[in-house]
């Protein structure tokens, strides 16, 4: 674990510094794109992995985040429910194009166009939560409460 150098992780970096959280970026050599490398790469559990899953609403195009517990699958009848409109694949371009990140780093916060956002409610069991920051060997340690606060999104039930 070292501090934090790609452009989009110091971007990401910045963007947590302007919302007031002093949140340490790291990168490792090796990727952290999946909740299992990272939590491994972390030395911390899977559920603490604050992982980020990109849909497409099926009826606005935009993209809908929900950032759910590393160790829970996400069941799309309940996120579209919870954001009003059926889901559809977000394939790598969407995904880039919607977020400004690739699949793998995408981070909670600092999107390139507005999205939809859920958060996992089961995160609120853990003191520390690790999003990605931005590139899939980059992560990024904060509380579930501030979590909520730097996304404004609210917590839901969003496990299968």
């Amino acid at each position: 674990m070292k501090p934090a150098r790609h452009p989009t992780a110091l971007r990401t970096a910045q963007v947590l510094r302007a919302a007031g959280l002093d949140a340490g970026v790291v990168e490792f050599e090796q990727p952290t794109r999946t909740s299992a490398e990272a939590a491994a790469a972390i030395g911390c559990s899977v559920g603490e992995i604050a992982k980020s899953i990109v849909f497409r609403g099926a009826d606005s195009g935009q993209a809908v985040i929900v950032v759910a517990s590393g160790e829970n699958r996400v069941s799309e009848a309940k996120v579209a429910r919870a954001v009003g409109e059926p889901l559809a694949r977000a394939d790598a371009e969407f995904v880039r194009t919607a977020t400004g990140y690739a699949i793998g780093g995408v981070a909670p916060i600092g999107h390139a166009q507005p999205v939809k956002l859920l958060l996992d409610e089961d995160l609120r069991r853990f003191r520390t939560v690790w999003a990605a920051a931005g590139t899939p060997f980059s992560v990024f340690p904060l509380t579930p409460d501030e979590l909520c606060r730097l996304t404004g999104a609210g917590w839901a039930d969003v496990r299968q």
